[in-house]
């Protein structure tokens, strides 16, 4: 039985792993600090983390009691596995997120016509009317390299945000700061936009800039906190079994629950992501960018008020002190003694099984052991379990390049199609709508079949078949630009201009519809692709690092558009065939390498998300249950016990 079966009793503000304890010394013989694992808690009973204090509910009120019993290894191949109870809260917090969805998308899904096509004639605010919509002129690589630069800044700020919220500030108080500086962001690109500056290019694009560095800071830091906590408002954190009205018993499985979280999660980014984009390029197309910038602006205001809303309501977990110096210190000694100018021992050393376990505080006699491992082994536990998670997104850069074709090189393919009075921008939703279909099917449908059928799709393979459909996208594409330049009365240069350098070429006569597959397989893929990976960031992730983990998922959008940075010359006439080309063939090869890599963690897939938590510090080894105890008594007693934060 595990040391800390009790923690889950005692509740998340009183998880010692939560815990900014002092630095300490541990003292005694090795074994004290050691954790049984039993990688599954046989048979014993849990409830949820926080203890019932009236009427069946918890002390936030929340929840109802739910007891059960950790499953069997037997029970763990044989029970059908089901999700768990979502609180009301944590849809408050996605509705956060559609809204800031809204925002971002709303605001950069007119970039590439703002930045690359001309102010049409006689025009002070962009709008294109029945014409094409533009403002700065400065042609489709430029448009690219920004956006692009949008991309890698957005997705690098992730790791700052999560820094301050893990190490400082907690994840409530980083996405408040966040969301200020964001808002503020958005306000200079809204005045990038209006008449008196944008028909002087260079300063609108300066202004343009600055507002764009700023919005990136606050959408990056808001980023890596906000799916952690809404995840952190579900009650159950291991698998319990549980008998159905029915007589059917089954697994109440948190991963699942996690699951079915991140695909509403996801469903409200795209809900977001369509009604703002499709209204942001009719406001453009008859408006001008200056009301294309506002709207989004004007609502992104109203995500504070909800934050505030739930302030005394969301369980918040309170910053743990600079847990990454310590993670880094463990990695660093496991690595040392491996390394040699033979590479195959090299590789041998660092695959022999023993990397983890002979960095764990029971390895050393109190007299060596560093000052700096002030935690226990179930701790080490969830450091390699986070670090396994953080080596699987390293291929995750060679999917984003399929999926970030969707707002710059497809809305330049859709301009030069047979858009029967559309905006070249708009055929981009059908990516959104896709999924608010399929994210419903798949969860309500899909997913249960499989598990009732005894299919374990695990994230691995699911992940693995997301790179897949993003190399099929990116045929697609690649088809529908061949026959482009087959029927354009340019050839090759169908997005150009005639001899005479001033008559544009006319669209081909291929309607713009015939990009749907691509939109609907690059969203299947973001279903098995980049859904799975959030799971996968929070559930494999220490609680303490929560925010750090899952920043390093999104920061592989970053790399990815540092990568993509290397393709812009691909990114215009004549090359385009081969831009679509290289992006799928770089999408199916990294699938490929990443199912061989990782195929041997489904085999430990239910094992690594029934770790024991891991304590980071305690004051006293032997007056921790003392304490522990008493805390829990005066919780009991509590009406409702306020939240850390």
């Amino acid at each position: 039985m595990p040391t800390n079966i009790d923690d889950a009793a005692a509740g998340a503000k009183l998880d010692p792993s939560l815990a900014q304890g002092p630095d300490f010394r541990h003292e005694g013989p090795a074994s004290d600090h050691a954790t049984t694992l039993p990688m599954v808690y046989e048979g014993q009973p849990t409830e949820l983390p926080h203890r019932p204090t009236h009427g069946g509910k918890d002390a936030t009120g929340y929840y109802d009691t739910e007891t059960g019993e950790f499953p069997t290894e037997e029970e763990l191949h044989s029970l059908r596995r089901v999700p768990g109870h979502v609180p009301w809260k944590a849809f408050a917090l996605a509705f956060v997120e559609l809204c800031e969805r809204f925002s971002y998308y709303g605001t950069t899904v007119v970039f590439t016509n703002y930045i690359q096509q001309p102010l049409p004639k006689g025009s002070r605010t962009g709008a294109g009317h029945d014409g094409q919509s533009g403002a700065l002129n400065f042609g489709q690589r430029a448009s690219t390299g920004i956006g692009t630069f949008n991309q890698f800044w957005v997705y690098v700020m992730p790791l700052f945000g999560a820094w301050v919220a893990d190490a400082y500030l907690g994840r409530y108080k980083t996405i408040c700061w966040a969301l200020a500086i964001a808002i503020t962001g958005h306000i200079i690109l809204t005045v990038s936009a209006v008449p008196t500056v944008i028909v002087h290019p260079s300063n609108s694009l300066a202004c343009f800039v600055i507002g764009l560095i700023i919005m990136g800071v606050g959408t990056g830091a808001f980023k890596s906190n906000i799916s952690p906590l809404i995840a952190e408002q579900l009650p159950l954190t291991k698998m319990i079994t549980r008998d159905l009205p029915s007589g059917e018993r089954v697994i109440i499985d948190p991963t699942v629950t996690q699951s079915r979280v991140y695909h509403y999660f996801y469903l409200f980014i795209n809900i977001g992501a369509l009604v703002g984009q499709i209204g942001m390029v009719y406001a453009e197309k008859w408006v001008g960018f200056w009301l294309a910038f506002l709207l989004p602006t004007v609502l992104l205001c109203a995500c504070p008020l909800v934050i505030l809303w739930g302030r005394n309501r969301y369980i918040r977990t309170p910053p743990a002190g600079s847990v990454l110096g310590k993670a880094s210190h463990l990695f660093l000694l496991g690595n040392k003694g491996r390394w040699h100018f033979n590479p195959v021992t090299t590789y041998r050393h660092l695959h022999d099984g023993t990397f983890w376990e002979n960095v764990k505080p029971s390895k050393f006699d109190p007299a060596t052991r560093p000052q700096w491992m002030t935690f226990d082994d179930a701790w080490v536990d969830e450091v390699r379990r986070g670090f396994n998670a953080c080596s699987v997104f390293l291929w995750f850069p060679l999917y984003w390049l399929t999926y970030n074709q969707l707002n710059n090189n497809l809305v330049s393919q859709a301009a030069v199609m047979k858009l029967n009075g559309l905006p070249n921008d708009i055929l981009s939703n059908l990516d959104p709508f896709a999924l608010i279909i399929l994210i419903p099917i798949c969860d309500l449908l899909l997913w249960p079949w499989l598990r009732k059928m005894k299919i374990n799709f695990t994230p691995i393979k699911k992940i693995t078949w997301g790179f897949y459909t993003g190399a099929m996208a990116m045929v697609w594409a690649a088809v529908i630009q061949a026959y482009i330049y087959k029927k354009s009365e340019c050839g090759n240069n169908a997005a150009g201009f005639h001899a005479d350098g001033e008559t544009p070429c006319a669209p081909v006569d291929i309607n713009v519809w015939a990009q749907t597959g691509a939109y609907v397989l690059i969203a299947i893929s973001e279903i098995l692709a980049s859904i799975t990976g959030l799971e996968y960031a929070f559930s494999k992730a220490p609680k303490n690092m929560r925010s750090l983990v899952m920043s390093m998922f999104l920061f592989q959008s970053a790399l990815s558009a540092a990568i993509g940075e290397a393709f812009v010359s691909l990114s215009a006439d004549p090359l385009l065939v081969w831009n679509y080309g290289v992006m799928g063939v770089l999408s199916a090869i990294g699938g490929t390498i990443f199912w061989f890599q990782y195929r041997d963690l489904d085999k430990e897939e239910d094992h690594l998300n029934m770790l024991p938590d891991g304590h980071l510090g305690r004051e006293v080894d032997e007056e921790t249950p003392t304490k522990v105890l008493s805390e829990e008594k005066h919780l009991d007693q509590a009406e409702a016990p306020p939240h850390t934060g």
